[in-house]
């Protein structure tokens, strides 16, 4: 078959859908990433503008391309759509792009599905320093059943992952409370590494505190180019860290597993 039939067919089959659904996830987290620290439900009533509470028509639902449309703004008041809608939808549709792209299913499901709810984890924690359980919590069984569908690491594996991983931030937050006399790391923390150790497995956690630190070294030096302070108490969100570094391990981990 000549490459450019393939390449359009692969396109269409794979890649197409990928981008699609992530569009589709990214508007469904956007919402609930402005209503949730609100205390308000993404499932409950219909769409409404965030400005002027009117209801939202179907041709204001379409992801990304309504925000287009409307060149950012509602059309009933005009006020300007928050910038996290359109943010979380592309960024959604580039992870489902990925995962389709990397990997056949089921396992391009598993893997935009873990990529799309990291995304959430990052987003609540970046924002405010928050990493609720109903997020970390669920991700451990659903690692662990991954196994069971032969979907990347071995179960033994991610067992201990799971159980090594909140160890081992759980132990540090301890030692830095003891010699430090205050909190250094949030409860949440040890729970997401928990949860990212019963998907990439006990081997490659390092990978993922790796490039959590190096992106907050990357995240340091872009506040010391913009004028900010920085100092030896300056907090950065791990979890958003640590997400951020998880979903690319994940995807060596799965395609290194088929192998």
């Amino acid at each position: 078959m000549p490459i450019e039939p393939f390449l359009a067919q692969f396109l269409a089959v794979r890649a197409v859908p990928g981008l699609v659904l992530g569009l589709v996830a990214g508007s469904f987290l956007a919402t609930v990433l402005i209503r949730w620290p609100k205390s308000g439900s993404a499932l409950a009533g219909r769409s409404r503008c965030d400005s002027c509470a009117a209801p939202l028509d179907v041709r204001d639902l379409v992801p990304l391309v309504s925000w287009l449309a409307g060149r950012g703004r509602c059309r009933r008041c005009g006020a300007r759509i928050d910038p996290r809608h359109p943010a979380m939808e592309i960024a959604a549709a580039m992870l489902g792009l990925v995962a389709a792209v990397a990997h056949p299913m089921p396992l391009a499901a598993a893997t935009a599905l873990f990529g799309w709810w990291l995304l959430l984890i990052a987003a609540l924690d970046l924002e405010h320093q928050w990493l609720p359980d109903r997020l970390t919590l669920p991700l451990i069984p659903l690692g662990l059943a991954a196994a069971w569908a032969n979907l990347g690491p071995e179960l033994p594996e991610r067992l201990a992952g799971a159980a090594i991983g909140w160890a081992v931030l759980a132990a540090i937050a301890f030692l830095y409370r003891r010699l430090r006399g205050r909190e250094g790391m949030g409860g949440g923390d040890p729970k997401l590494l928990a949860a990212l150790g019963a998907w990439v497995g006990v081997w490659l956690l390092p990978m993922i505190l790796l490039g959590a630190g190096l992106l907050g070294l990357a995240a340091l030096l872009m506040m010391r180019l913009r004028g900010e302070r920085v100092a030896r108490d300056s907090r950065l969100p791990l979890g958003t860290l640590m997400a951020l570094a998880a979903w690319p391990v994940w995807l060596l981990a799965a395609a290194a597993a088929r192998l």
